[in-house]
């Protein structure tokens, strides 16, 4: 909300009120959530998943799973509201000039993340709905066994409408943060994005595979063969495209001038635990390899590299960079640093002991693995896991400590474009900027990553050109520029 305006030259969202309906939405779902940690029975008791029959009246008695899931069914709907809302912004708001081959790398992956939100959430939302009329209306679409009354229905069907929901938020999560390193990684080399088409149509072909794989999470289930033989071959496709995403940020870094600024460096810690995590993928997309890793801590560590490190780290990477921007203050490189270290290496060893322990065959989800003798030699690994997991999280602090230390202290400011970088966000408008975001709508000349042109460096004496920057001696920007 506060980025796409900047990032294509608008001044708002195409729907500032509703932008404000899906906030005040979500805020009454984690209402719900809180109340149901005051029910009779306690709160949602069922797992993240939600399975049925754990979800149901006959597995989770009482009104706190059913607040819970009412919960996950007006986070759907406020999600979908933000959905349509930033689709619309970047279809219709985008300033002259700013074609979809101009747009920067973040805009596609919160612009794709988008698309995926408004198609995908909704089936999530169906699935709550139907959940809470099992619970509370006596029908049954999820209830089978002696459980069911008249018939019975199906839990299985639960775990379809969940997962084809849920592999593309596996991409709803992680395409954000291939935007931001597909932006800051040639920030900091100082040198145009390699490929940058390239990069955009492998985020669109991952986004449409995206909806054509969630049956890899469900192989244990008893599906037909051929079917799963089916989500397999698609599953082994979507990292094609991924890999061309990531070998484009590596020969974008090659014989860069590289700057290892704090965002610099969560940048390139998230392209690393993206890849372990997507390498460790592909034994997880093969039948015959998830008979065995299925439902073990391999998952877990799986799982948590791909979609929870790259995740946070590229959160990281964003906040670090656009700082300055949001406060008009740089977080201090010190702590910045310090910080860096403690996460990437805390996570590297954390979930790569969780690898290393499913691989060796400890399942997940079970209170004492050690009841199985087979697993007793794995406790000096799970000891340490457990040591390095409160590390990482104690080094947390530190971003805390320099978080309001920058914001409330005697900080230096920022200045207007701290980093030398060339989107709109940082060279058409102030830091922060003014509550209409620019007092002109800029008219775009160039794409995001203007770097290394031996003639922008006669003209300016500088190393990139802003997308609007009108260089010396050239012609301005015409008034009526096609948005491609």
């Amino acid at each position: 909300n506060f980025l796409i305006p900047l990032m294509i030259g608008a001044r708002d969202m195409a729907f500032p009120k509703l932008n404000m309906y899906s906030f005040w939405t979500f805020l009454l779902s984690q209402l719900l959530v809180l109340a149901s940690f005051l029910s009779d029975l306690g709160s949602a008791g069922a797992g993240w998943t939600t399975y049925p029959p754990l979800s149901t009246n006959v597995g989770t008695p009482g009104v706190g799973q059913t607040l819970v899931v009412a919960a996950i069914f007006v986070t759907g709907v406020s999600s979908t509201m933000g959905a349509i809302n930033y689709v619309t912004t970047v279809i219709r708001m985008r300033a002259p000039g700013m074609g979809y081959m101009r747009l920067p790398l973040t805009m596609w992956g919160l612009w794709l993340t988008a698309i995926l939100n408004a198609l995908f959430v909704p089936v999530l939302g169906s699935a709550a709905l139907l959940l809470l009329l099992d619970r509370n209306f006596g029908t049954q679409f999820f209830v089978a066994g002696a459980s069911a009354v008249r018939g019975g229905g199906d839990p299985i069907l639960f775990q379809h409408l969940f997962w084809i929901f849920g592999h593309p938020e596996v991409y709803i999560l992680i395409l954000p943060a291939w935007g931001i390193l597909g932006d800051v990684i040639p920030f900091f080399a100082r040198k145009p994005h390699h490929w940058y088409k390239g990069t955009v149509w492998s985020m669109v072909i991952v986004t449409v595979l995206s909806a054509m794989v969630y049956g890899h999470h469900m192989f244990m289930t008893g599906m037909s063969p051929l079917l799963g033989e089916g989500f397999m071959l698609f599953t082994l496709l979507i990292s094609a495209p991924s890999m061309v995403v990531v070998l484009n940020w590596v020969l974008t870094l090659w014989r860069g001038s590289i700057r290892f600024d704090t965002p610099m460096l969560f940048a390139l810690a998230t392209v690393f635990v993206f890849g372990v995590g997507g390498l460790t993928g592909l034994f997880l997309a093969d039948i015959s390899m998830d008979l065995y890793l299925h439902d073990t801590m391999f998952v877990v560590g799986h799982f948590h590299f791909t979609m929870a490190a790259a995740s946070f780290i590229a959160a990281m990477t964003g906040v670090y960079f656009w700082f300055p921007k949001i406060f008009g203050r740089k977080l201090d490189e010190r702590l910045g640093k310090a910080h860096f270290w403690f996460t990437f290496v805390g996570i590297t060893l954390v979930f790569g002991g969780q690898l290393l322990a499913g691989y060796a065959g400890q399942q997940r989800r079970l209170f004492d693995p050690f009841q199985y003798t087979f697993i007793h030699g794995l406790r000096g690994l799970n000891r340490w896991t457990s040591f390095f997991a409160f590390a990482l999280f104690a080094g947390q602090f530190i971003f805390v400590w320099n978080f309001f230390r920058t914001l409330f202290g005697k900080a230096v400011r920022a200045g207007e474009n701290p980093w030398q970088v060339t989107t709109l966000e940082w060279t058409a408008t102030g830091s922060p900027p003014p509550f209409h975001n620019f007092d002109r709508i800029p008219e775009v000349v160039r794409g995001p990553h203007e770097f290394s042109n031996p003639e922008v460096r006669r003209l300016t004496g500088r190393d990139f050109a802003g997308q609007s920057e009108v260089l010396p001696g050239s012609a301005g920007p015409a008034l009526a520029v096609a948005r491609g």
